[in-house]
Parts: C-alpha cells; sequence; structure tokens
C-alpha cells in the first residue's frame, strides 16, 4: 500500500501526497498557474529546491516572485552560479571559488587561467551574453549529494584547487550537496535553487565591475577577481535600480562636498575629516540643534578624556572585543637629548602602563556616574556628550564621510531603575521621531536581539529585550507602520538594541539611532546607587544616540537632499548679486541688512555676467540668491530666486528678510513649533 503524507498548506487546507512526492508536484496539484508561478519552497520553515522530495509529513509554502525577499534571494544565488559558469565557458582553465547573493546582487571570485591576464572591465560584455545564452537555454538546475571523498576527488581532477581545498575543510564528515546545470556543469553548494535557468529574467541582470580579493580574505593567500552583478526578478525592477545608482551617484556626498566647498580628506590624516568653514556651520548648526533637543529631555552634558589606562578598558570588557580596533601606545617619558640639537625622544619605560584612545564613550561616563553617592532620588541621570572617539578601521573600509576613523557622537547613557526603562525608553523613542521628522526622514524600528557570544545571565537578557519591545508598544511603534521588525543574533554583546533604520530621498536605508539596555557594563565597572530599602543596587544603563555619528549624519544629509541642504542648515543661506558695479552699494545695504536680521549672507560684486553667478551660486546650492539692479535700488525691493525654481519673485526687501528669517529659523524654534 503507498504510503500517505499530509502536506499543511497556508490557507489551513492540506493534501494527501504520495511518499516520494515533492513541492513541485504539489505546486501542479494546485494547479497549473501556481506550478508555472513556483520558484522554491519553504518546507517546515527552511526554504528548499521545488523537485526536492518530502521526507514527512510537512508544513509547506510555495514561494513565487510576490514573495519579493526570498525570491531576489533565489534569484541572485543563481545569477552568482551561472556568472561562474559563463567564465569557464568563455575561459577555459579558470578556477572557481565563492558566489553569495548580495543586498542588490551577487559575485564570484574565481582565477583567470595562467595563460592570460586577470579579468576586467572589457571581458564583461562577453560574459553577460553567454550568462544570457544559458539562461535562454533553460538549462535544469539538479541537486545531488556527494561523499567528501569523490567530491574533493573531482575537484582535483578538475585542475579546482580552491574547491578541494574547502571541501577537506568543511566541518563535519557529512556528504556534501552539489547543484547541475544541465549536464554539463556543476558546483558545490547547499542551496536552494530555481528549477531552471530559464525561471531568471535574460534582461534583468546586469554586469557591474571588477576587483581584486583574497582567497578566503587573506591577503597572504592567492589573489582572485571578483566580477560584481546585479540581479532582479524583472527588467523594470533592473532599470530601477540602475536610474536609483545614477542618481546616488550625482548625490555623492564627497562629490558635493568638493563642489560645496565642505570638507576634504587627505592621507596625512588618513580616515579622519578636515572641515572647511561652510562644512563646520553645518556641524554647528546640529550640534546647537541636538543641544536644545538634549537640554529640553533634561541631558546634563559632560566631557571626558581622549586618553585612558587600557586596564579600564580590560574591565569594561571592550579590550578583548575591540582591542585590534583600538589605537593603544604605552606612556611615554621623556629621554634627555644631550646634545641640545633636538627635541627630546620618547621612550618606553620598563614597566609603562598602556593607554588607550577612547573608541566610544559608555566606560568614562560610568566612571562620571561613580563619583560621589548617587541615591534612587536622583534617578534617572542622563549624561550627554558630544564625545569624539577613534577607531582603528582598515583602510579598505573607510568611505569618506560614512566610515571614519574619528568621530564624534551625539552620545548620552541614561542610569535609571529598573522600573524606569520602560519610561525612558518610551521617551527616547519619541525624542528620536521629533528629530527624525525635523530632517524629513521615514524611519523603521528593529530590535537585535542577543548574540551568540555574549556577556550577562540569560535572565538579565530576557528582561532588557522585553523592556525594549514593552517601550516601542507604548510608544504605538511596534506596527508595521514602523516597519517592527525583530532581527535574531544581531545585538550587541553586552545588551539587545533598538535600531532606526532611516529612509532617504532615493530609497536607501541607513541605521543611525540606537538605544541599548545594558545591565553588564553598570556590574562589570562597579556602578552602584542607593535604594529606597538603604542597599547598594545596580543602576541598568541605556546607551543612545540619535544621529550616530556627526560626520555619517551629515554625510546623509547631504546625499539625501543631494546638497540642497534645508536652509536652516545651509552654510550660506542666501548671496546678494547686483546686476551691475553701479548697484553695489545697494547690494552691501541689502546684505547688512539680512545679517543684522542673523542670515548667513554674502555679496558677490565681482564684475561677471549675473547668468555666470546664478550657475556658480547654484552649483555651490545656496538656498537663495537676490539679485538686485537699478529698478529694486530705486524700490527697495529685491529679486529672489530659489534654488531650483524657474521663476523669481520680486518683492519688498523687508518681506524677503522676513521670509529668509522664517526658513532660516531651526525647526524646533520655529513659531509654529513652539506653539
Amino acid at each position: 500500500m503507498t504510503e500517505l503524507l499530509k502536506i499543511s498548506l497556508p490557507d489551513g487546507t492540506s493534501r494527501e501526497m504520495e511518499r516520494g512526492s515533492t513541492p513541485a508536484d504539489v505546486a501542479m496539484a494546485i494547479g497549473p498557474g501556481l506550478a508555472k508561478a513556483a520558484l522554491a519552497a519553504r518546507v517546515n520553515g527552511e526554504v528548499r529546491d521545488l523537485g526536492r522530495p518530502f521526507e514527512g509529513d510537512a508544513r509547506l509554502e510555495l514561494i513565487t516572485a510576490r514573495d519579493e525577499a526570498d525570491a531576489l534571494e533565489l534569484v541572485r544565488h543563481d545569477y552568482a552560479h551561472i556568472l561562474a559558469e559563463a567564465v569557464q565557458a568563455l575561459f577555459p582553465g579558470t578556477q572557481i571559488t565563492f558566489g553569495p547573493a548580495t543586498d542588490d546582487g551577487f559575485y564570484y571570485d574565481v582565477m583567470a587561467p595562467a595563460s592570460r591576464e586577470p579579468f576586467s572591465m572589457d571581458d564583461l560584455p562577453a560574459i553577460e551574453e553567454k550568462m544570457r545564452e544559458i539562461i535562454k537555454a533553460d538549462k535544469p538546475l539538479r541537486r545531488e549529494v556527494w561523499s567528501r571523498e569523490d567530491l574533493i576527488a573531482k575537484w582535483e581532477a578538475d585542475g579546482e584547487a580552491f574547491k578541494a581545498e574547502w571541501a577537506k575543510e568543511l566541518p563535519g564528515d557529512e556528504d556534501l550537496t552539489v547543484y547541475w546545470s544541465g549536464d554539463d556543469w556543476l558546483d558545490m553548494c547547499r542551496g536552494p535553487h530555481l528549477p531552471s535557468t530559464g525561471k531568471l529574467d535574460p534582461a534583468a541582470f546586469k554586469l557591474m565591475r571588477v576587483a581584486g580579493a583574497y582567497w578566503r580574505g587573506d591577503q597572504r593567500n592567492a589573489q582572485l577577481t571578483r566580477i560584481y552583478g546585479t540581479g532582479w526578478l524583472n527588467k523594470k525592477q533592473l532599470k530601477q535600480h540602475l536610474h536609483n545608482l545614477e542618481e546616488a551617484g550625482k548625490r555623492d556626498h564627497r562629490k558635493l562636498g568638493k563642489e560645496m566647498d565642505l570638507f576634504h580628506l587627505q592621507e596625512e590624516a588618513h580616515g579622519s575629516v578636515f572641515w572647511h568653514p561652510k562644512g563646520y556651520r553645518i556641524w554647528r548648526e546640529l550640534e546647537a540643534y541636538m543641544r536644545r533637543k538634549m537640554d529640553a529631555a533634561d541631558y546634563r552634558e559632560i566631557k571626558t578624556p581622549q586618553l585612558m589606562d587600557v586596564r579600564q578598558w580590560e574591565q569594561s570588557g571592550h579590550w578583548g572585543k575591540y582591542a585590534e580596533n583600538m589605537f593603544a601606545v604605552p606612556d611615554m617619558v621623556p629621554e634627555v637629548d644631550e646634545s641640545g640639537d633636538g627635541p627630546a625622544k620618547p621612550s618606553v619605560e620598563k614597566d609603562a602602563d598602556w593607554m588607550a584612545i577612547k573608541p566610544m564613550n559608555c566606560p568614562a561616563h560610568v566612571l562620571v556616574f561613580k563619583q560621589g553617592i548617587t541615591s534612587y532620588r536622583d534617578l534617572p541621570i542622563r549624561l550627554g556628550e558630544m564625545g569624539c572617539c577613534h577607531r582603528n578601521e582598515p583602510h579598505g573600509a573607510l568611505h569618506g564621510l560614512m566610515r571614519v576613523r574619528q568621530f564624534t557622537q551625539d552620545d548620552a547613557h541614561i542610569f535609571c531603575t529598573e522600573q524606569q526603562v520602560v519610561e525612558e525608553v518610551r521617551a527616547f523613542c519619541e525624542l528620536a521621531n521629533s528629530v527624525y521628522n525635523d530632517f524629513g526622514f521615514t524611519y523603521h524600528v528593529k530590535l537585535a536581539l542577543r548574540p551568540e557570544k555574549r556577556f550577562g545571565s540569560e535572565e538579565d537578557w530576557d528582561k532588557a529585550e522585553q523592556e525594549l519591545r514593552d517601550a516601542v508598544a507604548e510608544a504605538g511603534m511596534a506596527n508595521e507602520e514602523y516597519g517592527w521588525e525583530e532581527l535574531p543574533g544581531e545585538g550587541a554583546f553586552y545588551a539587545p538594541k533598538l535600531e532606526w533604520h532611516l529612509t532617504d530621498a532615493i530609497g536607501r536605508t541607513w541605521q543611525v539611532g540606537t538605544i541599548q539596555g545594558d545591565r553588564v557594563l553598570p556590574d562589570r565597572l562597579d556602578a552602584t546607587y542607593v535604594g529606597e530599602d538603604g542597599g547598594r543596587h545596580r543602576p541598568v544603563m541605556l546607551h543612545r544616540a540619535i544621529f550616530g555619528s556627526y560626520e555619517r549624519f551629515i554625510g546623509i544629509l547631504i546625499e539625501h537632499y543631494a546638497g540642497r541642504l534645508p536652509v536652516w542648515l545651509a552654510p550660506v543661506q542666501a548671496v546678494v548679486a547686483p546686476i551691475v558695479s553701479d548697484i553695489d552699494g545697494y547690494a552691501q545695504e541689502v546684505e547688512a541688512k539680512l545679517k543684522a536680521a542673523g542670515i548667513r549672507v554674502e555679496s558677490d560684486l565681482r564684475n561677471e555676467k549675473i547668468n555666470y553667478k546664478v550657475r556658480e551660486h547654484s552649483l555651490a546650492k545656496v538656498p537663495h540668491l537676490l539679485v538686485v539692479g537699478k529698478r529694486e535700488a530705486e524700490e527697495g525691493s529685491v529679486a529672489i530666486r530659489t534654488l531650483g525654481e524657474k521663476d523669481q519673485k520680486v518683492m519688498p526687501l523687508d518681506e524677503a528678510i522676513a521670509m529668509l528669517t522664517l526658513a532660516a529659523t531651526p525647526p524646533d524654534l520655529r513659531p509654529e513649533t513652539a506653539a
């Protein structure tokens, strides 16, 4: 008698299928339309190939293009394999290594045959064409299980040294899975894959660039070529992605920073920023804005040392986790230069103490909290700092303002009782919301849960995670509107954290704000308060930031606004430009009145045509250009050209000053905000 399996479906119904049946068989039993649309299956929560038989009774969800996240990961994985197959078909003797899906596409690391140079951009058109040929051939993608010994022997026989090495070192002793593309090409892979190459859209991918890469990420190993591509479900998605990339290029903060004369970077201070006057004006405005927000929320601003004894970082646990990313030096003593011809030379004492430049502010804030005796009546205590930190990021990871070695955080730590945690986190959610709204950002809130390697007891982690859930719920943000999501394993080693992911003008997301509920650091650094019972108790320490770092937040703002910053943030808010030199006196009078009203204004008195001045100040992203000629001088008016608008407006000077004054007022200080 044939054994039947019970396959439960998402709508609550079930199907009885013969043992040996596959998800593809279930799809066909439901209907040919679904069978055609199905890409893969989720069996008991695990994504699998449609052709893989059920092992027993199972819960089944069929994945189609409507399940975009799962579908995109599947097609990108397949594009990567087809890339490797195409390269080997075109260039026999190429060795393949790894080829994963990425956030917007895929890549594959390969080693070119010894007979030719490493692959370059010139090779990409031919590889793309071969990939399309493989896709159109609709080759079945078939899973097989091989013994480890047989697979290693095959790789060695085929000259695939990298694959053979990896197969030997994979943990465990179980058999390994491979996938065939048709009957003539295979790769070692856990899967899953689509049923065939024809499920991919040959017009929905593009190879983007090549780069150097090292085998297994180790620069001591062989150098490979990494070929990057972007892959999508259809041509429309690819077109939109390429448009977004083009738009992102126009918005690149490094390009705009140069055009607007905001900052520069150079090798003499690799990973740190040289802020120019205009760029630092943006910084100052943001800093003043954040201080007002923190003052209103009852934070007390402090300033802590840059250098601290390494033993402090050992006690906090950071030395064990971050030592390789910290700048540390032995305490130096001067050595007398007896010749008198040069400066004293530093030397290291035998028992010198090691000092580290702080990569974060947390331990220093605990030391401030520990000064004197703190009562439960004093809590919560909110300590804030515009804290400059240093981290020894790898050269290759540095990226403009987005990732630097020296950065300043809008950092703060709240010391409170367990009973106060939910209310403090809820209040922070509302504070962060008001800030992001002022800058025009929408955002998602995510909860990063305990990582595998962590400090603290399971009981403390249970409490900390639930407190954050409860606070977000009380703030009304634990819902679809705010993209609420929990991220297993992504918390810090000492605390779970809420994360704010901003969405910019072209749909990119940036993780900036965070608040973390920490019971570990107060314990490791022996922070206490006197409770109502007269005994010593540990406070809960909430680590929080809204901008994250000023450098990165300014970079995000520049790209979000494409350099056209809100008037209140613009380094120069208006330029007065006379049409003819006879009007220079009136232009200077207008400038003086605008300055008296608090507007950041300059006059452009150069002997240049007005169209030239308009183009130049538009490139510099000046929000308002006030053009004045004989008529304006006679009437006491100005002609205002607003950046991004075609037409100019002529208005009396007093009216123009009132308009500009309102636009130049920070959002938290505007009359409607105050009301």
